[in-house]
């Protein structure tokens, strides 16, 4: 674990830097307070901190103040001091300091001090690790890894703001998987669940960097193509369409002929609403479908009103579109 050492006693830091090291640790050693304020805020900075009570440019209870109002993740501090008064004590708790080390220094006392810090660590990065976990699942397709449907349509949302603020197109294509029900009846759910993250990961590495991709439902899948009119929204669906189609999945044993169809819809400098973009692709899609599949659309332009009938927030079904 690396350790911050914050002493302006050169023969009392280097005697606690080298018992520190023997004892397995990463050391960063400062003279004074201001150093030590400054390394405890990095975010690469030491997660353990053992400061001397008297310092120049700060003390330890002055950095341990500062450390408690911006410091994140925690930081455990302990007090090096020769101060034992119950004062003291009280004093350098109200402070934010987590333990006390008693000068002269003691090695056996060191390393038991320094344990309950170390688990207080490894229990916050472990929590951490957690709400990570927890926020990629909120976040993320579990199956896929490509964008939940809240996600992609925050996505939409935003990028349509932007689009609007900077008078730039947008485009919008829906994809949806052919004969996919076939798929799952033919070889199995766990060869479907297989497809599905192979053609994800196609589609992804077809798009551009500042493209967005994420699963919509079922085998559909939301793409936003940002600065794409008609003719450039098709240039990337279309790449989307041949990579997925460029060879059969591999799933477990089976080789399975996939092809993908997309409807594909794109708004202009005009105030759009993202249901409106949504209902021109979907019904874009039904097209691509009905022609015979394996096939992007015809690109459709969406004006500012559409859906203005339908209600805001509404999508409008279009005919069903079979077994996909």
């Amino acid at each position: 674990m690396k350790i911050l050492i914050a002493d302006d006693d050169l023969v009392s830091r280097r005697l606690l830097e080298r018992t520190l090291v023997a004892l397995g640790h990463e050391v960063v050693a400062v003279g004074d307070g201001l150093e030590a304020l400054s390394a405890l805020l990095r975010p690469d900075g030491p997660r353990i901190a053992i400061l001397d009570w008297m310092m120049p440019g700060a003390t330890g209870l002055e950095v341990c103040r500062l450390v408690r109002k911006q410091a994140n993740p925690y930081v455990y501090i302990l007090l090096l001091t020769a101060r034992d008064r119950r004062e003291d004590v009280v004093t350098g708790l109200d402070a934010g300091a987590d333990d006390f080390l008693t000068k002269p220094l003691d090695a056996l006392e060191l390393r038991a001090r320094l344990r309950p810090g170390e688990r207080v660590i490894d229990l916050q990065e472990g929590l951490i690790r957690t709400q990570e976990a927890f926020r990629e699942l909120a976040i993320h397709d579990s199956l896929t890894g490509l964008w939940n449907r809240r996600m992609i349509l925050d996505q939409l949302g935003n990028e349509l703001h932007r689009a609007e603020r900077e008078g730039r197109s947008l485009g919008v294509a829906i994809a949806d998987l052919d004969h996919f029900k076939k798929v799952n009846d033919t070889f199995g759910h766990a060869a479907g669940d297989a497809v599905l993250r192979e053609v994800a990961e196609r589609m992804r590495s077809a798009v551009r960097d500042c493209d967005s991709v994420g699963r919509y439902g079922g085998e559909e899948f939301l793409l936003v193509l940002p600065g794409c009119d008609g003719a450039a929204g098709l240039l990337v669906a279309e790449r989307v369409r041949r990579r997925v189609a460029q060879t059969p999945v591999q799933a477990g044993d089976e080789a399975v002929p996939m092809t993908v169809s997309l409807g594909l819809a794109f708004s202009g400098r005009a105030d759009v609403k993202p249901e409106a973009l949504i209902q021109a692709a979907d019904e874009a899609l039904y097209r691509a479908k009905a022609a015979g599949r394996n096939r992007v659309s015809e690109p459709v332009p969406v004006e500012a009103g559409a859906l203005a009938a339908a209600g805001a927030g509404s999508r409008s079904a279009p005919p069903s579109r079979g077994a996909s």
